[in-house]
């Protein structure tokens, strides 16, 4: 029966009372917001920007010192660094913490857990005796004591390759101690930033490097170059050569 003051229209179907509202369980959701590696919410989520998984921060950093694929579909994410593959989501970050009561809390409670026994652990060093840290410091500053990592080694000489400033014309300075040795994963951007660290290079000062007069990619491993360029024309001696020089920008010749 229509209400009071209502009018029935002839041939349509009396008005469908709204439904009552469904409460959606936490677990209904927790496919979107758990990482498969942990199994446990995810905690400062970065995402794979190449198939857009999403996985803990400290999870898929772990997970990339030993794969260069994402853990979940397996494509190769990066062929030499894949940690510049991963953004931060901030909107999911968000949206866990409104799901989950408490979480944000015990996160940042764990945080100040962690950094305070961080702390602790570096004052119990700074109660060395000064005489065995100013050993340690020399020793370190000597190059007595092997810092390098575990993985294969490579000694390159890094060589300036001519002395023309970038638009100045001012010179470029060549290295006082272009003979190093290091990791044969870092990569020509790492190299890059060495030198332009070093030569106290200004922030948008841009490099070029090249092996045998080719210009490498700032994503090429030393390894790499060494298998396809060093040795493979020939070139066994060592240590490698790597050449570098203002960059050139050839869309203006």
């Amino acid at each position: 029966m229509p209400g009071r003051g209502e009018a029935r229209i002839p041939g349509l179907a009396p008005p469908v009372p709204m439904a009552t509202g469904h409460r959606t369980r936490l677990r209904d959701f927790n496919p979107f917001i758990m990482c498969s590696l942990c199994r446990g919410y995810l905690v400062k989520p970065l995402a794979v920007t190449e198939c857009l998984h999403t996985f803990c921060k400290s999870c898929i950093v772990q997970h990339f010192e030993e794969s260069n694929e994402c853990p979940r579909c397996g494509i190769q994410v990066h062929e030499t660094n894949p940690l510049e593959m991963l953004r931060q989501d901030k909107t999911l970050e968000g949206i866990i913490f409104k799901l989950v009561p408490g979480l944000k809390e015990r996160e940042e409670k764990k945080e100040k857990e962690f950094w305070k026994s961080q702390s602790l652990h570096k004052s119990r060093e700074d109660d060395e005796p000064k005489a065995k840290r100013e050993r340690i410091d020399n020793d370190f500053l000597c190059g007595n004591e092997d810092f390098h990592r575990s993985d294969p080694q490579i000694a390159l000489c890094l060589d300036c390759l001519w002395q023309n400033g970038q638009a100045s014309g001012e010179s470029m300075q060549s290295l006082m101690k272009k003979f190093i040795r290091c990791s044969s994963r870092v990569t020509v951007g790492t190299i890059k930033k060495f030198l332009s660290l070093k030569l106290q290079l200004p922030s948008n000062y841009e490099l070029d490097v090249l092996c045998n007069g080719e210009i490498m990619g700032k994503d090429h491993t030393l390894e790499f170059i060494y298998m396809t360029r060093w040795r493979m024309r020939g070139t066994n001696t060592f240590p490698m050569i790597l050449q570098y020089r203002p960059k050139i920008d050839f869309s203006c010749l």
